[in-house]
């Protein structure tokens, strides 16, 4: 197990946990990878990507071959089945009614692909739907409602602070105690990350895109949107001991055993922005009063291990889009799709001067 994982591990135990360590410790262990920096937005050093994906490698233990976050995964299979309702939304050919294959992961938000699932607190799906024009749509979404920072810069600060001490194998809170202080909009994920339910399963949670979209009609009429993938399948509490006890690839054991009873189904759900609403903060939730359109259906037929999956070699960088979907202003989607582009390159060489290893997806998810 990576230092990080460790640290989480030995965090969780702990009956009573501070917010403010929970909320850079499952920041940086989850999902945060993807939100790096691309060129030129850090002063006065003007990070790189590379620095980025570097200096997450090393938290997360440098898992050579597979991805420096959200390493441990799964692949899955099946469609996306439109119901027709998009397309007054958006000229994107799979809001079109019909059904359009999809190529999809599961992970948890850690950097060591061994690591045992109960430190993942943020669970992620990625999918990549395809229309037989051959238009693709790549999006990674979260469990969590919110991301804890808003900018690049932000998110680099995280990463210096949460660094792991090694005599003791986790952040210094001192550190972390600075951070948090100078980002009071980390709270919101804060409180979620420790008020939130556990679940045994993948299968029983919400994705969310967390940033800002805009899709665009046959009319050239743009609109800002965010969207969710819903589960038919209702979630069910579980305690942290009762995780343990499930041992530890339960998440992938869960998903096997409710496969065997047939397909599994999560409505996606677009969230249309009012005027005022941010597009340029994923720290910042719309209103739940807010129009929201249920689109499709996205059924679940089968799971893959990753080493030979289907998802392993795919990037699922958020920037790849069809006709019809555009980037918001948020700055996080261009930092994402740099640093996924770094990572598929590092992970690639890494593969061939090691003799083929097993190749994870093309991106840090």
């Amino acid at each position: 197990m990576s230092r990080l994982s460790r640290a989480l591990a030995a965090i969780f135990k702990v009956k009573q946990v501070a917010l403010v360590p929970l909320i850079l410790v499952v920041l940086v262990a989850g999902g945060a990878v993807a939100f790096g920096y691309t060129g030129g937005w850090f002063t006065p050093d003007r990070r790189t990507p590379a620095q980025i994906v570097e200096v997450l490698s090393d938290r997360a233990g440098n898992p050579v071959g597979h991805r420096r976050h959200h390493a441990k995964g799964i692949c899955f299979t099946g469609e996306l089945e439109a119901n027709g309702a998009g397309v007054h939304l958006s000229v994107a050919p799979m809001f079109a009614a019909g059904r359009y294959p999809v190529i999809g992961r599961f992970a948890i938000a850690v950097g060591d692909p061994k690591a045992p699932d109960i430190v993942g607190r943020v669970r992620s799906m990625a999918i990549d739907v395809i229309t037989p024009d051959g238009q693709e749509w790549r999006s990674g979404m979260n469990n969590s409602p919110v991301f804890a920072v808003s900018t690049p810069e932000a998110f680099y600060d995280l990463t210096l602070a949460a660094d792991v001490v090694p005599q003791t194998g986790k952040p210094d809170p001192d550190a972390m105690q600075r951070f948090a202080a100078s980002h009071p909009e980390a709270a919101a994920f804060g409180q979620w990350a420790r008020t939130a339910p556990w679940t045994g399963s993948f299968a029983d949670q919400e994705y969310n895109s967390l940033n800002a979209f805009r899709f665009v009609d046959d009319h050239g009429i743009s609109r800002a949107v965010r969207w969710s993938m819903r589960p038919d399948e209702p979630p069910r509490e579980v305690t942290q001991a009762e995780l343990a006890g499930l041992g530890p690839d339960f998440l992938a054991d869960d998903l096997r055993d409710r496969l065997r009873h047939g397909p599994l189904h999560w409505h996606l759900w677009v969230t249309l922005a009012a005027p005022g609403d941010p597009t340029n903060d994923a720290t910042k939730a719309w209103p739940a009063e807010r129009e929201q359109v249920d689109v499709a259906t996205l059924i679940l037929e089968q799971m893959q291990d990753e080493a030979g999956g289907p998802c392993r070699d795919i990037n699922y960088d958020p920037l790849i889009v069809p006709a019809g979907i555009r980037p918001s202003d948020d700055p996080l989607l261009p930092a994402r799709s740099s640093v996924y582009a770094n990572s598929y390159d590092r992970r690639t060489a890494e593969a061939h001067f090691h003799g083929g290893l097993p190749r994870s997806a093309a991106d840090p998810r």
